[in-house]
């Protein structure tokens, strides 16, 4: 029996020095930086969030790598998390992106992933630049085509009314 337990105490204490050094390793590291959706579209929000600063804690926000600046993490309804948002600019690139968010207080530096891509799985292309939908906004590029437009849309107008009183008359249609 005495031999036994000699011969577990050495690989037990082995373990227990191996899981005790680990700890402070991943402390120090920071944990690591929740980014939903982990990808995402030009123009689309993303959400980030932590354990890392604890109870109480907020953080600074940085996605300046994908160009959406800086942003602050509050604490969150989860008990223990910070929680911050911010918008993939409609300019981003596809490529991945490091998000980093810096505890308050001298706390730990957490860091995350951002996938950004121009196609979702779906299939569904993020729109870029402008539709060319006639006169919505401004008069567009082509006066001859505007003025055509204008000019049927004034015949079906006058033609509608005329068709009405000849109706409203009993002229037969």
């Amino acid at each position: 029996m005495r031999r036994t337990a000699r011969l577990l105490i050495g690989p037990g204490l082995a373990v227990a020095t191996a899981g005790s050094l680990a700890v402070p390793v991943y402390g120090a590291d920071g944990g690591r930086l929740e980014v939903f959706p982990s990808t995402a579209l030009p123009g689309g929000d993303v959400t980030v969030n932590t354990a890392a600063c604890g109870d109480g804690g907020t953080a600074e926000g940085d996605a300046t790598a994908v160009g959406a600046g800086r942003f602050t993490l509050a604490p969150s309804a989860h008990e223990g998390d910070v929680i911050g948002r911010f918008r993939v600019p409609p300019s981003a690139q596809p490529g991945t992106y490091e998000i980093v968010a810096k505890c308050s207080g001298g706390g730990p530096q957490v860091h995350g992933d951002l996938v950004v891509v121009l196609e979702s799985a779906r299939g569904y292309v993020h729109p870029r630049g402008s539709v060319n939908t006639g006169v919505g906004g401004a008069l567009g590029s082509d006066p001859v085509k505007t003025a055509a437009g204008v000019a049927a849309l004034a015949v079906a107008a006058a033609g509608g009314t005329w068709l009405l009183h000849r109706r409203a008359r009993g002229d037969g249609i």
